[in-house]
């Protein structure tokens, strides 16, 4: 995992850069989001083309392209490491319109009453609006 950015209540955003992270996330926090984690993979990795001819240079770049090409899964974690929230944001954090930021809590209920503070301090990092609304699918 990757540190993106402190908040409240002595919680921190973490980015979650493997399909084994995913696969942790879903299993604490009984939801799917290891099977959209690997599904925004292998689209990122499909739309990869290699900027070299020989097989053994040819996937250099893979990682590097599909960090930038896939959204940025979330995981937001309390001082002692617990799972508290994920979540789902436009490629490299940029606002995009066209694209559902997703944020959901353990078992996908509401995170926002319990961590609204860490949200909108994930939101402040990035430059976006993430609001209830807008971002929590199940209402």
């Amino acid at each position: 995992m990757q540190y993106i950015c402190d908040a409240p209540g002595a919680k921190t955003w973490f980015r979650i850069e493997t399909e084994g992270e995913a696969a942790l996330e879903s299993d604490t926090m009984s939801h799917a989001v290891e099977k959209h984690f690997r599904h925004a993979w292998e689209a990122a990795a499909n739309s990869y083309r290699a900027a070299s001819s020989p097989f053994i240079e040819r996937n250099i770049g893979l990682k590097a392209h599909v960090q930038r090409a896939m959204p940025l899964f979330l995981t937001l974690r309390d001082a002692e490491g617990q799972a508290l929230a994920t979540a789902m944001l436009p490629p490299g954090g940029e606002d995009d319109r066209h694209f559902r930021i997703i944020i959901v809590g353990p078992e996908n209920r509401d995170p926002y009453p319990e961590h609204g503070e860490a949200i909108h301090a994930l939101g402040q990092h990035f430059g976006l609006t993430l609001d209830r609304d807008r971002c929590f699918p199940y209402r």
